[in-house]
């Protein structure tokens, strides 16, 4: 596959062009780290002689603006994640939805800025502040048809119509290539204490969080643990946890009226500032069930509610290990059972109880080649799609296959 490295916008946009002209594919990486995300375009006849092209935006690396005072930083889309969050860190400040990395699934860096907005991350604090899209108020991008175009800008109430800036994130790299985003960011909590309690089912541990969220406490982040997940970390059995930030009385107050209100569930444990944060950074990133390093790994979107007996249908069928996050509502999986021979068990579980999405995020990749890793769209969410598709790149070039192994549009 050829390697294209272009040194600016322009540059960028001559070759899109061109692509489009000559329906050549483009498979675009910023840092690499989420290269293993999302489908591998599969061998077919149909496109067998296509011309492929793998799009190195490197060069696109830096801070264009940072204002701390106007809670607003620009950055081009492949300045590293380590690099925006010491810049932050160094004002007090962060980003509020908290992405996460992929290192320890994948062994990669942190990624980039352009990564964490085309996949729209977000992190446990995404029940509280939302995802990567709820932040971005600008974006500078290429088309698919090789036009430079903006949307948004850089303060909160400046978009009138489609948000396209949002709209944006989560596409994967199939609509358009970022080359600049920009983000409103947010004071980071001057402390945090997690409240514990521990060896609950899962069923009760979700009724727990669902209790907590809706108590006038502000919590920020709310996940359960089961065993395996737990000795992962160094505990001997189930945690249950519940994250509160802010000024040092705040959170004091909140966590004692916390722990008087769950005091049914049990003997509840308070970790400081460090434990909490060390514990909320490997649940950010599914440290727990990242080894051993052949399991494969499922991301569900369910009700939260539903999420105990989502588990409990899969487990009729496969061998399971499993974490939940933001009170339930993402149910994280890791399988011995091959993805293909998973994905009808797991897909039928969620569909059975309420609803949701799963996602494929980590498996061999003829398995990624052969089944589709996002949740299959009903006809009429597909149809709008392949529209919004055909108006920024009618052509097909940009990341085929990469959210869909349709091949009829692919080129």
């Amino acid at each position: 596959m050829k390697l294209l490295r272009p040194g600016d916008t322009q540059e960028l946009a001559a070759i899109v062009s061109e692509a489009a002209a000559s329906r050549s594919f483009l498979h675009v990486l910023g840092s690499g780290s989420k290269a293993r995300l999302g489908n591998i375009s599969p061998i077919d006849p149909a496109i067998s002689n296509a011309v492929h092209l793998k799009l190195d935006l490197s060069n696109f690396s830096g801070v264009v603006f940072y204002e701390p005072e106007e809670l607003v930083l620009c950055a081009k889309a492949a300045t590293p994640m380590a690099e925006i969050e010491d810049l932050l860190a160094a004002q007090g400040q962060e980003l509020a939805f908290e992405p996460m990395s992929y290192q320890p699934l994948f062994g990669t860096d942190q990624g980039s800025l352009g990564g964490v907005y085309m996949t729209n991350q977000s992190g446990p604090r995404r029940l509280k502040s939302g995802a990567a899209r709820d932040h971005v108020l600008g974006v500078k991008a290429v088309s698919g048809r090789g036009e430079v175009f903006k949307a948004g800008g850089r303060v909160v109430k400046n978009v009138t119509g489609f948000d396209l800036s949002r709209g944006l994130a989560g596409s994967f790299g199939t609509l358009s290539i970022a080359t600049e985003i920009t983000f409103k960011v947010l004071p980071r909590a001057e402390t945090s204490a997690s409240l514990v309690i521990s060896n609950l089912t899962s069923e009760r541990a979700i009724a727990l969080l669902c209790a907590a969220l809706g108590a006038p406490v502000d919590v920020s982040g709310a996940a359960h643990l089961e065993v395996f997940a737990a000795e992962k970390l160094g505990h001997n059995s189930a945690l249950t946890v519940l994250r509160l930030e802010g000024i040092a009385p705040s959170v004091n107050a909140r966590f004692d009226r916390l722990a008087r209100l769950l005091a049914e569930y049990g003997k509840t444990e308070r970790l400081g500032c460090a434990s909490s944060s060390h514990l909320w950074r490997a649940i950010r990133d599914v440290e727990p069930l990242a080894e051993p390093n052949d399991k494969i790994i499922w991301k569900l979107s369910v009700t939260p509610t539903s999420a105990p007996q989502v588990l409990e249908d899969i487990r009729e069928a496969v061998t399971a290990e499993a974490m939940f996050d933001w009170s339930g509502g993402l149910l994280w999986l890791a399988l011995d059972q091959s993805p293909d021979a998973s994905a009808a068990i797991v897909r039928r579980a969620v569909a059975r109880n309420g609803g949701g999405h799963a996602t494929l995020v980590r498996a061999p990749e003829q398995c990624r080649k052969e089944i589709p890793v996002f949740e299959p769209q009903p006809g009429p969410l597909a149809r709008l799609t392949q529209r919004l598709k055909a108006q920024f790149d009618p052509s097909g070039i940009l990341e085929p296959h990469r959210m869909s192994l349709d091949t009829q549009n692919a080129n």
